[in-house]
Parts: structure tokens; C-alpha cells; sequence
């Protein structure tokens, strides 16, 4: 062991009874983190024994970007079960929400990711006997790539990005961090830029494979659209005009006063208009609730979905304003959307994936930081299919022409028709990133 990840690992030991605290605080709001510790711990048992093929998705965000090529490798390896790891209680939620048939059947195996010391790192390693660590986006373990390493595991990084921010976190570090890529087989990034932060962390040129974002090869959720449906036709029966949907999505702490600031305004406007409010951690959906209250006039009606599981309950009163605080409703609330504001952009906690919404052909909006999506947000600000608001008033003004312009009897549809089209056309080019990954994880285990 280097005298570098000697100190690292010493370090290590020595906070993790900060991380168990900080763990258990987290367990206060979201139960799910003081759950299976033992899995973080190392201590799981293989079904049936068998080799697998091990995906790392740290959270949601990554856990369902990972899914067209957790799909790909249960239909090219069928006799190897996939192993899918993730770190947060949010993540492993969606994991057993996506492949509930697949984990029945013992095709697809699901446990928390291990702590990076080195005895969690090695029981899990010979408990579970990966044939590939497969990592969805960044996640830099120096005492699992090592192991891994000795043990003959190849490790390819996907989808891996790295912002300026991260880079030069990284860098204070930077011998740990070269000597940690090393051990990696693969390093398949999402951009040139991407590739070229790679490299400064020390990462050879050999290693880094350019092939594009796997989020392009998302799909519809047919049993999503229909649900969309009937939520549209519950909310639009006693109101003569098609009503108009706001969809705010993966809202943060401090967010939400801004875009009930930016829905009190557009009312002025739209009287009509529906707000879905969708916040990205469920362990604030009561916060939220309460805020809604607090800074909402007493007349609008504001809805729980979580109490409201079927849409028929809603015939008898006007929704004015959503609270999706349900999980894995995200394409139902996109498919009904006329526009989308996409969350964590207008604080700093760099954005989430704009692409699902532009799955559907819904005009989306957002802050000005979304530095975790520079890429992905670059391509679809250049093709005209998002707006980059700089504050919750550009927001108003912004969504309030793409809402004039939908109501717009004479350029409503065409122009609709038009921006759908241009969405297609925009996902089409950019997907097959999937297909590509294959190849690389075919190669490395030597097929």
C-alpha cells in the first residue's frame, strides 16, 4: 500500500464515527439511511453463489440513467446475475421501483454500496465475486479500485463527468486521485471537457474513452403516459379551456419560496393554471407542504398526492397547486406538463437532468446554475429547447411567453407541433450511447 492511501485509510478509520453520526442524523427525516447498515458494512451473501456483474448508481439521478444499460446487460448475459449498488435510501427506492420483477427472479441483486475501508471493501468483494465494477458517472474509491485491482476486476468508469467545481476539489489530492485512476480500466466520459479534466487528475489518455451521455437513452414509461392522461382529463372536466400545467421539478431547500413567487405572479395572467410541485428529497415534502400553506392565499387549494393516490378524488374540487410527494411519478408529471422548470438551478446546487422533460416535447426553463449538466444543458440551449433564466422574475417573463404562445389559438398548435419535433429529432441524434458502452464492457471482460 502507498504511503498515500496509508494516510487516506488511516483517515478514513479515524472519521468514520463522524460518518455513523452523520448517517444516524440522516435517519431522523429519511429512515432508510439507519436501515441494512450492514450492507454498507461488507456483510452480504451471494444468491445461489454465483460471479456478477456489479453497477454502481450512487443515487436517483444516477440510478435511472443507469437503466437502459442494467437492461442491455440482463439481455446479453443472461447467466450472470447484475448487482446494483447505490448509496442513498432515495436510490435504492427507485432501484426496487424499476426492476421489482427482475430482483424477484434473482436476475438482478440489490444492496447498498460498501464504506471504502478496507475490511467492508474486501468481504464484500468475496462474499459477492464481481466478474466488473461498472461506476455510473464519478465515484473515485481508492481501497475498492485497489482491491479490485489486485483481485483482476476490471473497473470502467461510465458517463463519468467531472465539473470545474469537483476538478479543483480533486486536485488538492491529486497524487491519491492518479493513483487511484490507474487502477481503472476504463474511463468513459460524456464530453471532451469531460476528458480533458480527467486527464489534469492524472488519468492517462489510453483510458479515456469519449462516447457521450448515456441520459439520452432514456425511454417513456408507457404506464406513466397513461396515468398523465388520466390526471389531464380529471383536472380539465369542469373547466371549458384545456388547462394549462406548470410542472416545477426536483425542487431544493430554499427554492420553493421562489417558484410559489413565480406561480402567484404567472396567476395574474393564467387563473387557470395547475402547479405541480415536485421536491427532490421526500424527507422535506412535509416542509414543502407547509410552506405551500404558509405562503399560498387561503383560496387556492393546495393537494397531496401521497393522499390522493387515486385522480378520481379530485373531480369535486379545483387543484390549484400538486405537492408530488410521491416517488417514481416523474414522467406523468413531465407528460402532462406545458412547461418545466428543472430544479436545484436557482440555488447552487447545480441543477438535475432536463432530458426527461425534453422526452416528452415540454418547453423547459431553469436557473442559472445547472453546472452539474453543463454539457447536456449547453446542446439544449443551443437548440433552442431550454431557457436559462438568471432569477425567478426572468423565470415569469419566460414562462409567460411560452404560455401566451400555447394559448395562442393561431400559433398555439404549430408551434407545439414544432417544438415536439425538434425535441425528437434533438434525442434521436444524441442517443446510442448504451450501444457503445456495451462494446467497451464486452471488451473488458474479454468476450
Amino acid at each position: 500500500m502507498s504511503l498515500k492511501r496509508l494516510l487516506y485509510t488511516l483517515f478514513l478509520y479515524l472519521v468514520f464515527p463522524v460518518i455513523l453520526l452523520r448517517l444516524l442524523l440522516k435517519s431522523r427525516n429519511n429512515s432508510g439511511y439507519r436501515k441494512r447498515l450492514f450492507e454498507r458494512l461488507g456483510l452480504v451473501e451471494a444468491i445461489d453463489k454465483k460471479p456478477v456483474i456489479w453497477v454502481h448508481a450512487v443515487s436517483v439521478g444516477e440510478a435511472i440513467a443507469s437503466k437502459p444499460l442494467v437492461e442491455a446487460l440482463l439481455h446479453d448475459y443472461p447467466n450472470i446475475p447484475v448487482l446494483l449498488t447505490t448509496t442513498t435510501p432515495t436510490g435504492s427506492d427507485r432501484v426496487q421501483a424499476m426492476f421489482a420483477n427482475k430482483i424477484r427472479q434473482h436476475q438482478l441483486l440489490h444492496t447498498y454500496f460498501p464504506y471504502d475501508l478496507l475490511g467492508s471493501v474486501s468481504r464484500y468483494i468475496n462474499n459477492l465475486n464481481p466478474k466488473i465494477l461498472i461506476v455510473v458517472e464519478t465515484e473515485i474509491w481508492p481501497n475498492l479500485y485497489a482491491k479490485c485491482y489486485q483481485k483482476n476486476i476490471p473497473v470502467v468508469m461510465v458517463n463519468a463527468r467531472l465539473s470545474e467545481k469537483s476538478t479543483q476539489s480533486y486536485l488538492k489530492v491529486r497524487g491519491l486521485i492518479a493513483e487511484t485512476l490507474s487502477k481503472v480500466s476504463v474511463i468513459a466520459v460524456r464530453s471532451k471537457s469531460d476528458a480533458i479534466r480527467f486527464s489534469n487528475l492524472g488519468a492517462d489518455k489510453s483510458q479515456i474513452k469519449e462516447i457521450g451521455n448515456i441520459k439520452y437513452d432514456i425511454s417513456r414509461d408507457g404506464v406513466q403516459v397513461l396515468k398523465s392522461e388520466e390526471l389531464l382529463k380529471t383536472i380539465n372536466t369542469n373547466v371549458l379551456n384545456k388547462r394549462l400545467v406548470y410542472v416545477a421539478a426536483s425542487t431544493h431547500k430554499g427554492e420553493e419560496y421562489k417558484i410559489l413567487f413565480t406561480y402567484q405572479n404567472l396567476l395574474k395572467q393564467f387563473p387557470e393554471l395547475l402547479l405541480i410541485l415536485v421536491p427532490r428529497h421526500p424527507e422535506r415534502f412535509d416542509e414543502v407542504y407547509d410552506e405551500c400553506i404558509k405562503q399560498l392565499p387561503k383560496e387556492l387549494n393546495i393537494l397531496r398526492r401521497s393522499q390522493n393516490q387515486s385522480f378520481s378524488q379530485f373531480k369535486d374540487v379545483k387543484i390549484d397547486v400538486l405537492l408530488g410527494d410521491s416517488m417514481g411519478e416523474m414522467q406523468m408529471w413531465f407528460a402532462a406538463a406545458d412547461v418545466v422548470f428543472i430544479g436545484g438551478s436557482l440555488v447552487e446546487t447545480g441543477g438535475h437532468n432536463p432530458l426527461e422533460a425534453t422526452l416528452f416535447g415540454v418547453p423547459v426553463v431553469s436557473g442559472p446554475h445547472m453546472f452539474n449538466f453543463e454539457d447536456i444543458t449547453g446542446e439544449l440551449s443551443s437548440a433552442e429547447l431550454l431557457l436559462i433564466c438568471n432569477d425567478e422574475f426572468d423565470v415569469v417573463n419566460k414562462i409567460n411567453q411560452i404560455l401566451m404562445d400555447g394559448k395562442n389559438k393561431l400559433l398555439g398548435a404549430s408551434l407545439q407541433n414544432e417544438y415536439i419535433n425538434k425535441a425528437n429529432d434533438f434525442m434521436q441524434q444524441h442517443q446510442g450511447v448504451t450501444a457503445r458502452l456495451s462494446k467497451i464492457i464486452s471488451s473488458s471482460l474479454g468476450k
